[in-house]
């Protein structure tokens, strides 16, 4: 029963982050971004009794985000799905026009990032620490902060031009 505690609190906590992470890795896409993010906490719960707490959970969860939102999108490079660049209705928020608009250009520059890249900013949108991002990623703080700084130089231009 402690197991299940523990799952509850770490999902009540990290399903938000996680899912804005998969809406990333998808341009936008409710429906896709929700089933990665439901995916991610099954292999969370599956995997929860094996965590022996040698790297901080959150990047434990994050880690796996990563890597089954990588795994989805190979699965839909693979079937060469047709995906859109619009926002579904489902997954419109309240938000002005204009802010709508300005939301769809950057995750459609966020889409153009490689893997890698795409990873880094959407953790940092999360505000996950740098510490973290860097764990997650493999590289030094030092490597992350000139990437991240290379990446948002990318997405500034993609923004107002339309290419990366």
């Amino acid at each position: 029963m402690e197991q299940n505690h523990n799952f509850d609190s770490l999902y009540e906590l990290y399903f938000p982050k996680v899912y804005r992470l998969c809406k990333g890795y998808f341009n936008g896409n409710h429906d896709v971004a929700s089933d990665a993010a439901q995916e991610v906490f099954i292999k969370v719960w599956e995997n929860l009794p094996k965590f022996r707490s040698e790297s901080n959970v959150s990047t434990w969860i994050f880690r796996i985000a990563s890597n089954t939102c990588l795994m989805y999108l190979r699965k839909q490079s693979s079937k060469k799905e047709v995906r859109t660049d619009q926002f579904s209705d489902s997954s419109i928020e309240n938000y002005s026009q204009e802010t709508d608009e300005k939301l769809s250009k950057m995750y459609t520059c966020i889409d153009l990032l490689d893997p890698t890249s795409k990873l880094i900013i959407m953790m940092v949108l999360e505000k996950v620490s740098y510490d973290k991002i860097a764990t997650v990623i493999g590289i030094s703080e030092e490597t992350l902060r000139v990437r991240l700084h290379r990446i948002k130089t990318k997405l500034t231009k993609c923004v107002q031009n339309g290419k990366i």
